[in-house]
């Protein structure tokens, strides 16, 4: 396996030193191990794990995007995906992991302080209530939104994280372009860029569920959105 691990991360330029690969694996220990006390993720299989949330998280790396970014948020953590991979991989970029569940949040940030991963913070929170917060309301030089939802909802969870200048990176299937066009009046209305992005990358021999919607905040969001707490998913923009 560390064989596979070793060849993603050269595929993408990213460092695959053995300390490095090391730490990837053990963090899939500590989830695995504890998933069979608290749903962390439905993937159990080690290979199926190490190729759609290792290698699928650092799909990313190397883009100018996250290259200039110096503060991060992974909004829908979960389990951690893709904040910690990109955390090992980028040790000098501070990365907020944030997530509606504390008792997932409190087993990554536990894992994190055992893998000695100094870059992450935690906070449980729902993304509605924390966008509208002045200590993180467009804190953000990049967003990373893992398959957490439609486009136009992602977009209202995400975007007030974001400095105007700053980007969100979705993590969508192919599937799902349909939502580009759908989420076009959001996005305007949260200040973002009506232009999106399709990156695919690829890493030969392997599937990767998701590709990159990039999308560009270019203005501050209106005070009035993120929306209450459960609004943006009942009643999309």
């Amino acid at each position: 396996m560390i064989k596979v691990l070793r060849y993603a991360l050269e595929s993408v330029g990213a460092p695959h030193s053995e300390e490095t690969i090391n730490k990837f694996y053990e963090y899939m220990d500590i989830i695995l191990e504890r998933n069979e006390y608290i749903n962390l993720t439905t993937i159990t299989d080690r290979d199926e794990f190490e190729q759609k949330h290792l290698m699928d998280s650092i799909i990313c790396y190397g883009w100018p995007e996250i290259e200039r970014a110096t503060d991060v948020i992974d909004v829908g953590t979960g389990a951690g995906f893709p904040g910690i991979p990109l955390a090992i991989l980028y040790p000098g970029k501070r990365f907020l992991l944030l997530d509606s569940l504390g008792k997932r949040l409190e087993i990554v940030l536990k894992a994190a302080k055992e893998l000695d991963i100094k870059n992450i913070e935690v906070l449980h929170a729902r993304a509605e209530d924390a966008g509208r917060d002045k200590i993180y309301r467009e804190k953000y030089d990049l967003c990373l939104g893992r398959a957490i939802s439609a486009l136009s909802t992602m977009s209202e969870y995400c975007l007030p994280f974001v400095k105007p200048g700053g980007y969100l990176y979705a993590y969508k299937t192919k599937r799902a372009e349909d939502e580009i066009e759908e989420s076009s009046l959001a996005r305007q209305l949260l200040g973002a860029s009506d232009d999106v992005e399709v990156r695919d990358r690829k890493i030969r021999g392997f599937h990767l569920d998701h590709n990159i919607w990039v999308i560009k905040k270019e203005r501050n969001t209106p005070e009035t959105y993120p929306r209450k707490a459960g609004i943006p998913k009942k009643i999309p923009l």
